[in-house]
């Protein structure tokens, strides 16, 4: 903490406490912001820890189905299939407003599966192998948000934390100390002019005769 270099007169003590009330304001709404954003981060944190499980699974059981088809008919056969296969799937983004940030949402829509593949150098396994690929772009779309949520409000968190500590730790502390300063300096000026006073008051009330005989 350190007294700010103003001149300890009334008007900047004025200044000063208005400025404090200002930031004790602030550092309120700045405390309850970092609040939302802590229950906000661990709450998508949590979901995103599910979502990449979820995911990590879909993809096992995905791999596994495209494992047994090249088994079956061979590695060639299902590059061969897959180059004929001609899908539509759609990705839209939108924004997702919180305490003035923008969070990406993120959809995906798949297309209805379908018959792709002949009968002939393919089996049964392609097939799942496909939906169940196609089944796992949703769960990654959902993974993908959930984690740049997290890293945004992880980022936002951090500014804010950084803030809260500049007003609860250096200015507030800096104005409360100047404003005790500015007071008490104020309060010994006070004190002196009354003192001042009183002596001058004392003075002009004594007699003539005893002023003449204080002067000699």
């Amino acid at each position: 903490m350190g007294k700010l270099n103003i001149a300890p007169t009334k008007s900047n003590l004025l200044v000063l406490k208005r400025q404090l009330a200002f930031a004790e304001e602030g550092y309120d709404l700045l405390e309850q912001k970092r609040q939302i954003l802590i229950f906000e981060l661990m709450s998508r944190l949590n979901r995103a820890c599910d979502a990449e499980q979820n995911a990590r699974e879909a993809m096992k059981k995905a791999f596994e189905s495209l494992s047994e088809a090249e088994i079956e008919k061979g590695s060639e056969s299902i590059e061969r299939a897959a180059t004929a296969i001609k899908m539509d799937h759609q990705i839209s983004i939108s924004d997702q407003h919180l305490m003035g940030m923008k969070i990406p949402h993120v959809t995906v829509k798949t297309e209805t599966v379908s018959v792709q593949f002949g009968f002939e150098g393919t089996s049964a396994h392609t097939d799942i192998a496909m939906s169940r690929f196609i089944e796992v772009l949703p769960l990654l779309a959902e993974l993908a948000e959930l984690e740049n949520a997290v890293r945004r409000l992880a980022l936002e968190l951090r500014k804010t934390q950084r803030r809260c500590n500049a007003l609860s730790k250096i200015f507030m502390p800096d104005y409360r100390e100047t404003i005790l300063y500015i007071t008490g300096s104020l309060e010994e000026r006070e004190r002196e002019s009354f003192v001042i006073l009183k002596m001058i008051r004392d003075r002009l009330e004594q007699p003539i005769e005893d002023q003449s005989s204080d002067n000699h």
